[in-house]
């Protein structure tokens, strides 16, 4: 028995779904303390009841996801939209260390990746997967790329992508605290004071407005952003016929982002409505990972499982090791230190968030540190990508 979802339906089914997770999430305390995003749970449960019902030959389930671009988009846009180089300023030294840090990451989690798979008899490209898309990348990257790949000719790169993805989101978070706490234990670290107007500077340079959204500034933002996705997607279509090299749609539109919100700052600061654009990017996130996960076919990346978990172990081992003895030692040696390795940990092997809640559990035992959460969000929200998608790129592009 076949049946056929419209585009709205699974629409539909892809916002029940996140709202599911989310109730799953708030009864069971071990995915909330393992930061499984929403999407994550739902979908997957998803995709397992799916592939059990086809397996069986009890039910076919087809879903039409060409929305989920439309939402992809959307969440890449609003990211480039919150990219203010004030920003970068009020970090200085340390934050350019951690950023040239993130960007070594992606270089090696695709050298490990690519080895990895050559060694394990597997298609080099699905290495990439494996790699900086799924680890540094996350859900997001691993679902741009993946279609991107599969257009390609590699045959369930999607879903090998998504699973590494949440492979990595849950051993970010069971490694993260751990790490930081045998740093501070080790050279009995304490947190130190620093300036409270700092941690209000940097607020206030996020553009949030104390001010409620009303319906107008919402639809300036939208204007904004269906902008910057339009004159984006252009932009990536003519650099990827005068260059030949494979662009995926969202990138042009995100960098694009970037330049657009740094004009208007200049021109009217007010222009960008923060609480507005995180709103969007909140849901359409939310919307676009629902959509990725539940439509995982599982039953194609069976016979790549462990081969694929084993990458992952070792991607889990490499950042462990760079973080103790690397990237600790770079940014000083003390408890800030400590505490952004654990951010480290959490985005470089699943998303932000993931590195919020490493950071956060942490503090919450042994004080605050407000330059890790100045630092790592900055970075990990929107400078990572500066590095990460040209090597992702460029990566893709030597294999094709």
């Amino acid at each position: 028995m076949n049946l056929e979802l419209n585009q709205i339906t699974t629409v539909f089914l892809a916002v029940a779904l996140l709202m599911a997770g989310g109730l799953l999430i708030n009864k069971l305390s071990f995915l909330k303390r393992f930061c499984i995003p929403a999407p994550v749970v739902g979908g997957l449960l998803f995709a397992i009841l799916v592939t059990v019902l086809k397996q069986t030959e009890i039910l076919n389930i087809s879903l039409d996801t060409s929305l989920q671009s439309l939402f992809m988009l959307t969440f890449f846009t609003t990211v480039g939209l919150g990219a203010s180089f004030k920003l970068v300023k009020l970090g200085g030294k340390l934050l350019v260390i951690y950023w040239i840090a993130c960007g070594f990451l992606a270089l090696a989690q695709n050298l490990i990746g690519i080895t990895l798979a050559k060694v394990l008899g597997l298609e080099p490209l699905l290495g990439i997967m494996v790699g900086a898309v799924s680890m540094e990348g996350g859900h997001g990257a691993a679902t741009a790329f993946g279609g991107t790949l599969e257009e390609l000719g590699i045959n369930s790169a999607l879903s090998v992508g998504l699973a590494a993805a949440t492979f990595g989101l849950v051993a970010g978070g069971l490694v993260g605290g751990p790490t930081v706490k045998y740093l501070i234990t080790k050279y009995k670290l304490k947190p130190t004071e620093t300036e409270a107007a700092e941690e209000v500077s940097a607020a206030n340079e996020t553009g949030e407005s104390s001010k409620g959204i009303n319906s107008h500034k919402f639809m300036t933002q939208i204007l904004i952003i269906t902008l910057c996705m339009a004159a984006g997607s252009y932009l990536g279509e003519l650099f990827s016929k005068a260059t030949g090299f494979v662009l995926p749609s969202y990138v042009g539109a995100m960098f694009l982002a970037v330049i657009f919100r740094n004009i208007l700052d200049s021109i009217n600061k007010e222009a960008v409505d923060m609480k507005s654009i995180n709103l969007i990017g909140d849901v359409t996130l939310g919307i676009f990972l629902s959509m990725a996960l539940m439509s995982i076919k599982l039953w194609e990346v069976a016979d790549l499982a462990l081969p694929m978990l084993v990458i992952v172990f070792v991607q889990v081992l490499f950042i462990v090791l760079l973080g103790i003895f690397v990237l600790f030692k770079l940014l000083g040696k003390n408890y800030d230190a400590a505490v952004m390795v654990g951010g480290f940990t959490g985005h470089g092997l699943g998303a932000t968030p993931n590195a919020m809640a490493n950071m956060s559990a942490i503090t919450e035992q042994f004080g605050p540190s407000r330059k890790a959460f100045l630092i790592v969000p900055i970075v990990g929200a929107f400078l990572i990508d500066v590095f990460a998608m040209p090597i992702i790129i460029t990566s893709i592009n030597l294999l094709k």
